[in-house]
């Protein structure tokens, strides 16, 4: 290859990396900015307040209500049921694949895990319903055939392999001296493991969480089979809620005018989801920087 053909080539895979790069951005500055447009043309209609703050919600009833709320504590709901799983599961096996399982336990547990992120989410959905929910119904009193503790249950299970694979990666990065240290003082395995290597992984364990937790409150199909479609500011998990990611499914069905304040519902909802998820990823990465930093 001759030195201007290797400078066209060079050329030509730059051009293409920085197209690339620069239909990801506009593509999501496409999205923010209709996001933006509908969503100010629903404020003009419903005040601010009336959308954050307000309890009831039924937008597409005769009486219109926009408060929010509702879907948002539904949408908490499920997501802290599903962290409540994903966290210490995910921790404990972290802890285990990194500190105590020998490499051929760990090359045979992670392909396993990975499996489970590999699943398609209307599977979860349909094995909440139809599986974990008549199982704990037998379990729990009271629990409605539509609930949200068995999607939690679900998605704690389906972002189980984020947590533990990134949780893993985080434990693994502390240095090995920190570990020798503590076993020159006379700790055991378990000791360094949970008061020095854990401690010494934290920042990137936290940002693992937060990323687990945005995938969790992104979640759509497994909420729209399993939780139901009633929005209602509680905090019990064994009624029917509605989260916002179901609302968004609910009106996009086709039935909703285009247009109308109802179907600009949508896009307010989908902003609000849009903010919290931006939210959560930038804890996320700036919990992962500042782990990087502590030990590059």
């Amino acid at each position: 290859m001759t030195l201007r053909t290797r400078r066209v080539a060079e050329f030509i895979i730059e051009r293409t990396l920085f197209g690339c790069a620069a239909a990801s951005i506009l593509v999501t500055a496409g999205i923010i900015l209709v996001l933006l447009w509908e969503t100010a043309a629903f404020l003009r209609d419903v005040p601010l307040s009336e959308f954050l703050f307000g309890t009831v919600w039924t937008p597409l009833f005769y009486d219109k209500q926009f408060g929010a709320l509702p879907l948002v504590s539904g949408t908490l709901l499920a997501s802290a049921i599903a962290m409540a799983v994903a966290i210490p599961a995910g921790l404990l096996i972290a802890i285990y694949l990194s500190e105590y399982a020998p490499q051929s336990v760990r090359r045979t547990v992670r392909p396993v895990l990975e499996v489970l992120a590999g699943v398609p989410t209307v599977v979860y959905g349909y094995f909440a319903l139809l599986f974990v929910t008549p199982l704990l119904q037998a379990i729990v009193p009271g629990l409605a055939g539509f609930n949200a503790l068995s999607p939690g249950i679900v998605m704690g299970i389906m972002i189980l392999p984020l947590v533990s694979s990134l949780s893993e990666d985080a434990i693994r990065s502390v240095p090995n001296g920190l570990r020798e240290g503590a076993y020159a003082l006379g700790a055991t395995r378990m000791q360094t493991a949970l008061r020095v290597v854990v401690p010494a992984a934290f920042s990137g364990i936290s940002a693992a969480i937060v990323l687990a937790m945005s995938r969790a409150v992104g979640e759509t199909m497994i909420v729209a089979i399993a939780a139901g479609q009633q929005p209602r500011l509680t905090l019990d998990p064994r009624v029917p809620v509605e989260t916002m990611t179901a609302y968004i499914v609910q009106v996009s069905l086709g039935d909703t005018p285009t247009g109308t304040l109802e179907y600009r519902t949508i896009f307010a909802v989908g902003m609000l989801l849009f903010v919290s998820t931006f939210l959560l990823n930038l804890v996320s990465n700036w919990l992962r920087d500042r782990f990087r930093e502590e030990y590059a």
